[in-house]
């Protein structure tokens, strides 16, 4: 096997930080079920704990990813892709979860809206740029907006359980999301901003 094929098959679908993707997007479901079972089924607490642990090793993986893709130059279409669909499927079940557990409700739950609206639209700009063959990068700000969103996320998954350990955890991961969505906003009508002069270049050319 030469080296042309050994870097196509490391930069492949099974490719260390793809399999990370993989492994996020297959956390989803545990995570989900978890907080259903403790919330809805009324199991035990400690469900809670296992969908926080889980949650924050699929957390991990984010930063990984990445990471190795770079370090050992094993970026790829189908990684670039994955990346960040992985990321929006994990916030967005978990916040549904979460809305369904009642954690999130009241006023709260304009807060998830943003988030879920901005996540949708700037998925739907990206793939229209990149039709055009249009790159909008993503921002540190936008990175912090992430970070901020897994956390406040995290505080929510502990829930009642963390509670009971430290108090007010839940009234923090409140706190924390709506200060996700404030960042959310801001960096939305960037990305938003940066596509419409895009496309007016574009009908100008």
């Amino acid at each position: 096997m030469n080296i042309a094929t050994t870097r196509g098959l490391a930069k492949g679908s099974l490719s260390l930080p793809n399999i990370l993707t993989f492994a996020r997007i297959a956390a989803i479901p545990i995570v989900v079920g978890c907080i259903y079972a403790q919330a809805i089924l009324d199991w035990p607490l400690w469900l809670r704990w296992v969908a926080l642990a889980v949650f924050i090793a699929a957390a991990v993986t984010d930063f990984l990813d990445g990471y190795y893709a770079r370090m050992w130059d094993q970026q790829s279409a189908l990684g670039r892709m994955l990346d960040p669909i992985a990321d929006k499927l994990l916030v967005a079940s978990c916040l549904l979860m979460l809305a369904a557990d009642g954690i999130i409700h009241g006023w709260t739950l304009w807060a998830a809206i943003v988030i879920l609206c901005r996540e949708i639209l700037v998925s739907g700009l990206r793939e229209y740029l990149a039709g055009l063959r249009v790159s909008v990068p993503v921002t540190k700000l936008a990175k912090w907006k992430t970070t901020a969103q897994l956390v406040a996320i995290g505080f929510l998954l502990a829930g009642e359980a963390g509670d009971r350990v430290i108090p007010h955890t839940t009234e923090i991961g409140l706190l924390l999301l709506w200060i996700s969505a404030i960042v959310t906003i801001y960096t939305g009508w960037d990305y938003f901003r940066a596509g419409i002069h895009h496309l007016i270049k574009e009908d100008e050319g």
